[in-house]
């Protein structure tokens, strides 16, 4: 038998018989790894111990204290709440029960339950933990599996598509119960340490409104206790930081169910953040070299076919006819600038041609699936394209990618990095792919920043590298790109002449700093919990009169203020009722204006962490406001700053 050679994650090779699986590559390592090896990873993906491995595979071993455990722990939780169920409800039918960011999920059908059934449940789910069962991989015939599960048209249906042509399947199997499942799992069912049901709610099998309702059963799962709490902590922290609640309380945002659903309206409040956050990006794109495009909302649908999204997108496109001709609102915005694109006749000299937008697109998202401000069907990308010649990839990749970790930075946003390459469903030659792949990877290659791999998750018309951010309470949102496109261009026969005269095809590169406006707002909400940077604030600062006697001198030194976001509190309130709204409201400064302050013609100010500095000369608080803005300082310094 001859041998195959797999790469592990330090880069060195390793050489393996072939047939090996990846408890058998553990082993190669070292004894003590291989008896550890709870999982693996290969090229990516998540998989059992005993999956096999192919030559030039990328290995990584999971044990108890990979990251990935974490994952592979609560995917047995699922199978865990999955058996209790069964037990208190025989009549349930399980569809699927994978592992989440939080935790796991459950759905399931043939049985009506609410979140008062959850305690009998977790009872349940707790003997079985006690128990320790041990946790089998079995392999099964398809026929005995079609048998098994014929009255589940859910296991069904995944045995005829995610299965289709394997023949045996696995299932898992813990005391009497066993579950159709590609694992992994941990060894026995002891070894999930403390759980906690969440949630409930309604779902449509395959996320299609088409489909049979189903419930969906949230839980999540620790090795301890006190991981557990911690976590349970967080998530009440997460409810009090909540977007939509936020929104509700500082009147930034509404989605009335009159409007349409994931159609966002933004208050006054809300579109000033918005355009702050679109100046900002606009000075960027200036240093950079952008042109300002524009493109409307709705194109004939002989665009998308053109480009591709028609084949591959139309399901999540809104489309009607007009006068016997197909439109359709734009889910993207590139079309569109490679048409401007197309308009012109261009040289080598001229590229890069650098565009940009702030393009409305829409998605027809599922139902189900829209949460606030997360996931819409009306959004904004700050969206920019480059057409450049192939050998200014490298280059403008880079650019972009100092522009996006510049953003990055002045929201405080700590970030990871991934290339994710091609999926399933894409257009273009295996030959562009791997070009585009290679190019992409070349640059992270050479670049300071430590980066994995996400199999499958590209764009259909390209690669992509992904930039994901933790915020505040430690959770990972998905937010800019960088994606690298030969297959537009060539769609689109977009050329420009080189210096051979001879026309050439250019290379697209798709990018946003942002993400999506909506989803990045989203998070600098719940990052901030509200308190946003000064520079961001929709009011920045209130002025608190002691009494009416000092309104004349409050309103004087609005006037000072005036190239800022100012109110003056002349409502009937004592002082500190004042102070307590304007912290309440989440205003960064309160300037307190009394006799005292009148008479010297000073001001007290207050932060909004409750910091007090006293006899401030107005003309220094402007001047130290402008270099907040200025600088984008993240939270407002003036009271502890006494350099001023």
């Amino acid at each position: 038998m001859s041998d195959i050679v797999v790469t592990l994650p330090d880069g060195s090779e390793l050489s393996v018989p072939e047939g090996a699986c990846v408890e058998d590559v553990a082993y190669e390592i070292g004894p003590g790894l291989g008896s550890d090896t709870v999982a693996g990873v290969v090229d990516g993906e998540l998989v059992d111990k005993a999956a096999p491995v192919h030559d030039d595979a990328r290995i990584e071993i999971v044990t108890d204290q990979s990251e990935e455990y974490l994952r592979v722990l609560r995917h047995s939780a699922a199978h865990v709440f999955a058996q209790a169920l069964q037990r208190v409800y025989p009549d349930a039918k399980l569809a699927i029960g994978p592992p989440t960011e939080e935790g796991f999920y459950y759905d399931i059908a043939g049985v009506d339950i609410d979140e008062d059934d959850f305690p009998a449940i977790e009872a349940e789910m707790a003997d079985i933990v006690e128990a320790d069962y041990d946790i089998r991989r079995l392999e099964v015939s398809r026929a005995e599996a079609l048998a098994e599960y014929e009255d589940n048209e859910y296991k069904t249906e995944i045995l005829d598509e995610e299965a289709a042509g394997e023949d045996p399947v696995s299932v898992y199997e813990q005391d009497d119960w066993r579950d159709l499942c590609k694992g992994p799992h941990v060894e026995s069912t002891g070894q999930i340490g403390a759980f906690e049901l969440l949630s409930i709610s309604s779902v449509y099998w395959r996320g299609d409104e088409e489909n049979d309702q189903l419930t969906r059963v949230y839980g999540t799962a620790f090795e301890s206790e006190s991981e557990l709490e911690e976590f349970l902590n967080m998530r009440e922290e997460a409810k009090e930081r909540d977007h939509r609640k936020i929104a509700r309380e500082m009147d930034l945002f509404s989605i009335p169910t009159i409007t349409g659903p994931g159609l966002p309206l933004y208050h006054p409040a809300g579109k000033t953040i918005l355009s702050e956050l679109e100046e900002y990006v606009n000075d960027l794109n200036d240093d950079a070299g952008y042109g300002e495009v524009e493109t409307p909302h709705v194109f004939r649908t002989e665009l998308w076919e053109e480009s591709g999204h028609y084949e591959n997108y139309q399901d999540d496109m809104f489309l009607f006819d007009v006068n016997d001709e197909e439109y359709g609102l734009k889910p993207m915005n590139c079309p569109g600038h490679a048409t401007i694109f197309d308009q012109g006749s261009w040289s080598y000299r001229d590229l890069p041609v650098r565009y940009a937008e702030h393009g409305k697109v829409y998605r027809k998202e599922q139902r189900g699936e829209l949460s606030g401000l997360s996931r819409t069907w009306a959004f904004t990308i700050d969206d920019g394209h480059l057409f450049v010649r192939p050998d200014q990839i490298e280059a403008e990749v880079r650019q972009v990618m100092d522009g996006i970790e510049q953003v990055l930075d002045t929201f405080d946003l700590d970030v990871s990095v991934d290339l994710a390459t091609r999926p399933e469903k894409s257009v273009g030659s295996d030959e562009v792919w791997e070009q585009a792949e290679s190019q992409l990877e070349s640059v992270l290659e050479s670049s300071a920043l430590e980066w994995g791999i996400e199999p499958g998750d590209g764009a259909f018309y390209g690669p992509k590298i992904d930039f994901s951010f933790e915020d505040a309470l430690g959770r990972s949102w998905d937010g800019p790109t960088v994606q690298l496109d030969f297959n537009m261009p060539e769609r689109f026969d977009l050329t420009y002449t080189g210096e051979d005269n001879a026309e050439h095809r250019p290379v697209m590169i798709h990018r946003a700093l942002y993400g999506s406006y909506e989803r990045f707002f989203m998070v600098l909400i719940e990052h901030f919990g509200g308190d946003f940077p000064f520079w961001l604030a929709p009011e920045q600062v209130r002025i608190l009169p002691i009494s009416d006697d000092n309104l004349g001198y409050a309103h004087r030194v609005k006037n000072e203020l005036s190239a800022f976001r100012v109110e003056v509190e002349d409502r009937d309130m004592t002082i500190g009722r004042k102070i307590r709204a304007a912290h309440d409201d989440r205003v960064p400064y309160m300037v307190v204006v009394g006799g005292d302050e009148e008479e010297a013609q000073t001001i007290s100010v207050r932060d909004r962490f409750e910091n007090e500095r006293n006899d401030v000369d107005p003309s220094a608080f402007v001047e130290h406001l402008r270099g907040e803005v200025d600088k984008k300082t993240v939270k407002p310094d003036f009271v502890t700053d006494h350099d001023d």
